[in-house]
């Protein structure tokens, strides 16, 4: 399974169902028996819903999956080198080859670049040779149980029990990532109800078995959360060294121009493309580490998986399978370890800093108040937490 992060496509909001029902928590027993209620309020058939749910049991493995999320503390460099390896380019290549004519068709009626839809096929199941071995019906109610993110998984599991209805899903024997994403590029069953086309025209919409299907139904998705047709989304840029560091992140923007004014270049060379769009800086490991343009389609990736290394990895590997160069690394300065990182985040917490769960990852909130304590403290505010910020702070 090559999904990393809570759930690919967000679907948020609470449900609108029965208002006794048992929103989170509690008794699993009774908080299955409030689903059940709540879908018979929803207009289905009692004997549907006991059918449906016959066989749904709370899943500890989900659990312990959703709060192990190690894999994200490795800085970018290391995180895209193992993800990025010689046979996912060559098999990206090949299945880019192999279905040329859907791509075609995607780039036509959605404007979704083939390179995006191929990395996210590659690192989500590994051009579906793995979807994941959870059972899909026990992983959402476990989930939705969980008072975490209920507002995220209840509606999945309504939105399962309408692919039920329409025969395409099976509570027992329906499989796929812990979070509940199903098919070759794991989509959550409430975007698979809204976005879910058939692409390979057999009447069926299967995303378990069909790329077609999965890869038209993925565009749809990414179109739908706004992307941009026939858009950049990540271009890597060379940065001068006396840049406003501050004015880096995905929090900020300026126009393109702007950033060329300040001696911003692309790295390949030549001008940057769009250069009235607006576009961030983004600097994974700091000032001397890897730099890259981040435009507006960059954002719309983050409603796909919200891991900021994931995504930046992702958006990446896009680039290179349709042409760009491997990355300048350059010579970051050393980051924290998972220890160090959460004794930062407890720091910053007591600074008064909304840095989220203390996890030792270096999240979008982390990244935030590294970068305004950097400014506090006189330090080159690029939000790449070292031992000299630990020390100071």
């Amino acid at each position: 399974m090559k999904r990393f992060l809570t759930a690919g496509f967000l679907a948020l909001g609470l449900s609108t169902g029965a208002a006794h029902a048992q929103q989170c928590g509690g008794d699993f027993g009774q908080f299955l028996q409030g689903l059940r209620s709540e879908a018979v309020s929803r207009g289905h058939d009692q004997g549907t819903v006991d059918a449906f749910f016959r066989s749904a049991r709370f899943d500890q493995r989900t659990l312990d999956s959703d709060r192990r999320q190690g894999f994200f503390q490795q800085p970018f460099t290391e995180f895209a080198r193992r993800l990025i390896s010689q046979n996912r380019m060559d098999a990206g290549r090949r299945n880019g080859d192999r279905y040329n004519a859907v791509f075609d068709e995607i780039e036509r009626r959605f404007g979704v670049s083939r390179g995006i839809l191929l990395a996210f096929w590659a690192f989500e199941t590994d051009f579906g040779g793995f979807q994941g071995d959870f059972n899909t019906l026990n992983s959402l109610v476990t989930l939705a149980h969980d008072c975490r993110r209920p507002e995220l998984f209840r509606p999945q599991v309504f939105a399962a029990l309408e692919l039920y209805r329409s025969g395409d899903f099976d509570p027992v024997t329906t499989q796929g990532a812990w979070a509940g994403e199903i098919g070759m590029v794991q989509m959550l069953p409430t975007d698979i109800v809204d976005h879910g086309i058939d692409g390979d025209g057999d009447g069926q919409v299967s995303l378990q078995t069909s790329a077609p299907d999965a890869l038209m139904s993925g565009a749809n998705v990414l179109s739908s959360l706004g992307w941009r047709p026939r858009e950049p989304w990540l271009v890597e840029i060379t940065v001068p060294d006396d840049l406003d560091w501050y004015q880096t992140g995905v929090q900020s923007s300026q126009s393109v121009s702007d950033w060329e004014a300040q001696g911003i270049r692309a790295r390949a060379g030549g001008s940057l493309p769009m250069p009235g769009s607006q576009a961030s800086v983004v600097l994974p490991q700091g000032r001397n580490g890897p730099a890259f343009m981040a435009y507006p389609n960059f954002s719309v990736l983050f409603e796909w998986n919200q891991s900021f290394t994931y995504v930046l990895t992702a958006a990446y590997f896009a680039t290179r399978l349709e042409g760009a160069p491997v990355f300048d690394a350059r010579n970051p300065d050393a980051g924290l370890s998972g220890d160090q990182m959460r004794v930062l985040q407890q720091r910053l917490a007591a600074r008064g800093h909304d840095v989220g769960a203390i996890d030792g990852i270096l999240g979008a909130g982390t990244r935030a108040a590294v970068r305004d304590e950097q400014r506090r403290l006189g330090l080159p505010a690029d939000a790449w937490p070292t031992s000299t910020l630990l020390n100071a702070l």
